[in-house]
């Protein structure tokens, strides 16, 4: 068996919840979750423990509140009044829990799905997004990290050009794999808007609705966009479903041919006061 899962946000309870619906076994089983391990839940160390306890039955990707832990305890960025990074900033084991952390990839395979925490941009098939996501993972996992992190921040390039160099092409991929949900008829990549599709405005699309999208016949599942919902398609799964903001936690199952979708209501907004 073979699960993917969505955001965690460090909703530990849930998770737990979820892979006991499942009678998930680290000796039988295998778990992807699809990034966003830490941050507004009430219980990030605790995640990153547990998923680190799973040993190689389980991988997860990196996702934006993930980085965002990163930059924090690299002094690169103050923890917003909402983070609840405290735990992980503060642990007897800060340095094991984000030596793991940064050894996280940016987008991966699982049972024929190439997954991702946010989007892929048009321009790129299965191969590229991995490959990019390698450029971008040998600097996260390299001497010089502290140096790296603050170059990964703004909105800027928006459109990708194989010929991008240095911290432009690093940050536009890190922006494609980790924050992407709406695009331009071009594939330029917007982040003002995180509503769902209902509210899209006029000139943007979903970055997977785009007609040029390259890996529009693979299948992609990915997080991070809590106000889309579930999505279930053949090729196409979105498993971010709210849970730390009171909404559930989905799981997918993926091998062998089958699909079977799990969800568990997750109260750890309320626990966390966000």
């Amino acid at each position: 068996m073979h699960l993917l899962i969505g955001d965690l946000q460090g909703c530990l309870e849930a998770f737990d919840r979820l892979l006991a619906q499942w009678d998930f076994s680290p000796s039988r089983h295998r778990l992807t979750v699809l990034g966003d391990l830490v941050n507004r839940g009430p219980s990030s160390a605790a995640t990153l423990r547990r998923i680190m306890g799973l040993g190689s039955s389980a991988q997860s990707l990196l996702g934006n509140h993930d980085l965002h832990l990163l930059a924090a305890a690299h002094g690169v960025r103050r923890p917003h009044r909402s983070d609840t990074l405290a735990d992980v900033l503060q642990a007897p084991d800060r340095h094991e829990l984000l030596n793991w952390l940064r050894q996280r990839p940016l987008a991966l395979q699982a049972e024929g799905w190439l997954c991702v925490h946010a989007g892929v941009p048009p321009q790129w098939d299965a191969d590229q997004t991995l490959h990019h996501a390698a450029e971008v993972q040998a600097l996260l996992q390299g001497p010089a990290l502290a140096d790296f992190l603050p170059l990964m921040y703004g909105n800027e390039p928006a459109v990708w050009n194989e010929a991008l160099q240095g911290p432009e092409r690093w940050r536009f991929i890190i922006n494609a794999l980790t924050r992407l949900r709406w695009c331009g008829p071009d594939g330029a990549q917007d982040f003002q808007v995180k509503e769902g599709p209902g509210q899209a405005p006029p000139g943007l699309q979903p970055w997977f609705e785009l007609p040029q999208r390259r890996t529009r016949h693979t299948p992609v599942a990915f997080g991070h966009w809590s106000t889309l919902g579930l999505i279930n398609q053949p090729h196409l799964l979105a498993l971010d479903t709210g849970c730390v903001w009171g909404g559930a936690l989905t799981g997918v199952r993926v091998d062998g041919g089958r699909r079977e979708v799990r969800q568990v209501p997750c109260p750890a907004a309320q626990q966390a006061g966000t």
